[in-house]
Order: structure tokens, then C-alpha cells, then sequence
């Protein structure tokens, strides 16, 4: 098992290497990257209405001062050479200087991983808590009433884009009713607030309606991989059999069914290691929350690319590195996994 973990563990470099190189390579091509901002900058400070061209005359930068802008922003260079400088950087920890702020990518990005941190723990323990038990609860009552509706209800809310609960929650609940805020992680009072209970009220004030469209998705999965996975291990022969020698039912639940059940649950606590850049681009647009996805989206928008590519960086990594811990996850929750090949 060590030497498959030490294999997967090597996979990850070339995996890492292609995903952030075709990512690198697709930022050097798409058009509207920082020079192009730069001139049509330059041309609405000059009054220059046209769209600019490098085969038209008229234009406010000359070619010198152009060469000299993609010199500075490392855009001279062939893509792989870019590349080769930039994965140099990486591993000295150097993200790079955000075009659009002109800080280090770095700091753009611990500024804000509090507040994607905060969602993406609080996402995955509220699943957790409320899938595995209600996933048993439908097992047990297996084609009941309490069974039908709350799958109609599942079912619903998994067919919903995330963004449309948010939007929808945020219409109703914020907007016509005006129960919650429009939008922030917080109060603008927040920082004037004095004690541990107003200031937690007021976190999770704001944050209620967002954790509700994070979390619709995932829940509705872990409830079903849950219900689904005991319904099996139920009408297993092991089962069968231990009921059929006295065993209590609730006891055959408990102590068989329900821990071999787990073991789909199993492969998803990988992605514990990623939950601190769990931002999502859509949802903090919607609810105007200052974390990662918020920054990822104006960074596309905006071609930032050192914050576009240093975002990438890490969660990519991440995810690689959170697949790995779910296969041991697996490996110690079933003893029948043995990952010798």
C-alpha cells in the first residue's frame, strides 16, 4: 500500500504540471489581457473612441512604450519559457504580482481565506451532521410518506444550480421579506459590536443564506450515497443472517450495515483539505462576499493572470493531494481494500 501512495504521490507533479500548463497557455492567448487594458485605458484618457488595432494609426502608446509594458508584465516571452520563469517561482513560494493591485498574490489571497475557510468548514461539517443521519432515517423508512417527500425536496434542490438557490434565497428571504441582509460577510457595525454572542449573531446573520446555497448541492448527494449504501448493506446476507439468529435489528444496524454503509461517505473527507479555497465564483458574486471565488471571478474578469494562475496553483494542488487522502480514508474504513497494484 505504501509504494501505490508513493506512486500517486510522484503523479501528482506531471498532473500539476499539465494542469497549470494549459492553464498558462490559454491566459497568453485569450485577448483583453493587461496591455490591451493599458491602451484602451491610454485611449479613453486621449478621447480616442476606436477600438485600438496594431495596424491602424492613431494610437496613444507608441510601440516602444507597448514592448516595454509586456516586458514588464512578463508577456515578451514564448509561453513555455513564461512558464518554465513562473513554475521557477512557484517553488520558491512566489505567486507573483497581481496586474490589477500590484500586490503580491500571496497576500491577495490570505486576506481573503478566512472568509472562504469559514464557509467551506461550516459547508462541510453542516452536510456531514445532517446527510449521514437523514440518509439513515430514509433507510430505515425505506417507501414511507417521510421518505417520498423529503426525496421530492432532495431531488429539487439538487436539479438547482447553486446560484439560482442563492438568487432565489436572496429575492425572498432578503429582499421581500427583509430577514436578512442583501449581501457582506459581515455588519458594517461588525468591528463596533462588543462580546462573543453579538458578533457570532451577526456572522451567521449574513452567512446563513449562503451556507444554504454552498451546501444544497453536496447534501443532497451525501443523503442519497447514504440512504442508497445502508439500503444495500440492509439486504445483504450477513444481515439477514444476524437477524436471523436473534441479533437485534437496531443492533444489526449499528453494528454491521452501518459502518460497512460508510465506506462511499468515506471517499468524499478528501476533500476536507480543499475546504479552505471552497469559494464559490457565483455564490459570492451574488452575495457580495469578499473570499477567494469572489477574487477568482474579478481576477478572470479582469485578466489578472499571477492572481488567476496562483489561485489555480493551490486549489489544483489541493484537490490532487485530496484525492489521495480519500483513497486512504477508503483503505482504512473497508480492511477488504488493499491498493497493491
Amino acid at each position: 500500500m505504501g509504494q501505490y501512495f508513493l506512486r500517486r504521490l510522484l503523479l501528482l507533479i506531471p498532473t500539476f504540471i499539465g494542469i497549470t500548463l494549459v492553464v498558462f497557455a490559454i491566459t497568453r492567448f485569450v485577448p483583453g489581457g493587461p496591455v490591451e487594458r493599458m491602451l484602451m485605458q491610454s485611449q479613453l484618457a486621449g478621447g480616442e473612441t476606436s477600438q485600438y488595432s496594431s495596424s491602424r494609426g492613431g494610437q496613444v502608446l507608441s510601440e516602444e512604450q507597448i514592448e516595454e509594458l509586456k516586458e514588464f508584465y512578463g508577456l515578451d516571452k514564448p509561453v513555455f519559457e513564461s512558464y518554465w520563469e513562473w513554475l521557477n517561482k512557484l517553488v520558491r513560494l512566489d505567486l507573483g504580482h497581481s496586474t490589477r493591485y500590484y500586490d503580491p498574490v500571496w497576500e491577495l489571497i490570505k486576506e481573503r481565506l478566512p472568509v472562504s475557510a469559514f464557509f467551506g468548514i461550516s459547508t462541510f461539517i453542516l452536510s456531514y451532521l445532517v446527510s449521514i443521519p437523514l440518509g439513515i432515517l430514509k433507510a430505515l423508512k425505506h417507501n414511507s410518506r417521510f421518505d417520498s417527500i423529503s426525496s421530492m425536496l432532495i431531488y429539487a434542490g439538487y436539479a438547482l444550480p447553486a446560484y439560482v438557490v442563492g438568487i432565489f434565497l436572496l429575492t425572498v428571504f432578503a429582499f421581500q421579506l427583509g430577514w436578512f441582509p442583501m449581501g457582506g460577510f459581515v455588519g458594517d457595525d461588525f468591528e463596533y459590536l462588543e462580546g462573543f454572542w453579538p458578533k457570532t449573531f451577526n456572522l451567521f446573520h449574513h452567512a446563513l443564506l449562503p451556507l444554504i446555497a454552498y451546501a444544497i448541492g453536496d447534501f443532497a448527494v451525501l443523503t442519497m450515497t447514504m440512504k442508497n449504501s445502508l439500503l444495500e448493506n440492509l439486504s445483504a446476507d450477513y444481515v439477514r443472517t444476524a437477524v436471523a439468529k436473534g441479533l437485534p435489528f437496531h443492533k444489526a444496524v449499528t453494528g454491521h450495515a452501518l459502518r460497512n454503509s460508510l465506506i462511499p461517505i468515506a471517499s468524499h473527507f478528501g476533500n476536507v483539505i480543499s475546504v479552505f479555497f471552497a469559494g464559490s465564483f457565483l455564490i459570492e458574486v451574488i452575495f457580495n462576499i469578499d473570499g477567494l471565488g469572489l477574487l477568482g471571478y474579478e481576477a478572470v474578469v479582469e485578466r489578472d493572470y499571477p492572481v488567476v494562475m496562483g489561485i489555480l496553483a493551490i486549489t489544483s494542488l489541493l484537490m490532487l493531494v485530496g484525492n489521495i487522502l480519500s483513497d486512504m480514508c477508503v483503505a482504512l474504513v473497508d480492511p477488504r481494500v488493499r491498493f497493491d497494484g
